[in-house]
């Protein structure tokens, strides 16, 4: 399993969470991470840092709520990675290039708010049952989905702490399976 993704699922069971859609403003609350909505001259859609020793993250109030939460937990990600200053002790990670620390977060992110078990577990059938179930944009759930049938076609099993975070979502809901009107299947979260 790939390290991003794992410590994307380690924040999911050492914070607790267990409901879905995961909600990042509550996450960051309990990670002690200073959390705001920002009008950005340049369109950007956030950015992150820390300021006397407490991470701070801004967030583009122009986009979705969905877009928001993703590019929240996005910012999450480079704190938890390393990208940015130094936090609980870490010192910030070299790493090459802008790019490769983009799409680090963006693998943390998508794991944070669609984990790759879940999707697998509930048999997830369409990238609109993950944008629904998740939470997220259909460009985030197109990826995951993408994600989730090069998963299946290669066969891969879960991991040990993959069937840990499962088992704690599933502790806390019940899932069935939905015809939606379209016809294809989905899987539908009832409380």
């Amino acid at each position: 399993m790939c390290p991003i993704r794992e410590k994307a699922l380690k924040v999911l069971l050492k914070y607790g969470v267990k409901e879905l859609p995961v909600l990042v403003s509550p996450l960051c609350e309990q990670m002690e991470f200073v959390l705001r909505l920002y009008k950005p001259k340049d369109g950007n859609e956030g950015c992150c840092g820390i300021r006397l020793g407490k991470p701070r993250i801004y967030v583009n109030e122009n986009f979705s709520p969905e877009r928001r939460r993703f590019t929240t937990a996005h910012e999450i990600g480079h704190i938890v990675l390393g990208h940015v200053g130094k936090y609980k002790g870490g010192p910030r990670k070299r790493i090459k290039s802008a790019k490769t620390i983009e799409r680090q977060a963006n693998v943390f992110a998508a794991e944070l708010l669609m984990p790759q078990c879940l999707l697998y577990i509930l048999n997830v059938q369409s990238v609109s049952a993950v944008q629904r179930i998740f939470g997220v944009s259909r460009e985030a759930a197109f990826y995951a989905f993408m994600g989730l049938q090069r998963r299946r076609k290669a066969g891969v099993r879960l991991s040990k702490l993959e069937k840990r975070v499962c088992r704690r979502f599933l502790a806390e809901y019940k899932f069935k399976c939905q015809e939606t009107s379209d016809g294809e299947q989905s899987q539908q979260v009832q409380a």
